[in-house]
């Protein structure tokens, strides 16, 4: 029992070491800045950690949004509008964005 107990917290603590960063997931073309604000994946299909990584990201995205509209009195909507725009700009060449038409674009 001990034994079984040390390898699920084994598997739990190294899962991280096998998931995939965002930096690499955009440098492999797996994701990019969709035109939401958010990321998400450019190739189907999708992984399961980068399904992962999607929804972490996206999350903590989301909750930024929302900080920052709530303390600018703008929609999280403009705010997130915003954000694509920045990211657009910041997209390093090699990797992808999303065309306001919803087209992947590699930059």
């Amino acid at each position: 029992m001990k034994n079984m107990i040390v390898t699920i917290l084994l598997c739990i603590l190294t899962h991280s070491a096998w998931a995939i960063e965002l930096a690499d997931a955009k440098a492999q073309g797996l994701v990019g800045e969709a035109n939401s604000g958010y990321i998400a994946a450019v190739k189907q299909p999708v992984s399961a950690d980068v399904k992962a990584l999607v929804n972490e990201v996206n999350t903590k995205r989301k909750a930024l949004f929302q900080r920052a509209a709530n303390k600018t009195g703008i929609s999280t909507s403009q705010v997130s509008d915003r954000s694509y725009e920045l990211a657009v700009e910041r997209t390093a060449r090699g990797h992808y964005y999303q065309n306001k038409a919803g087209d992947w674009v590699k930059k």
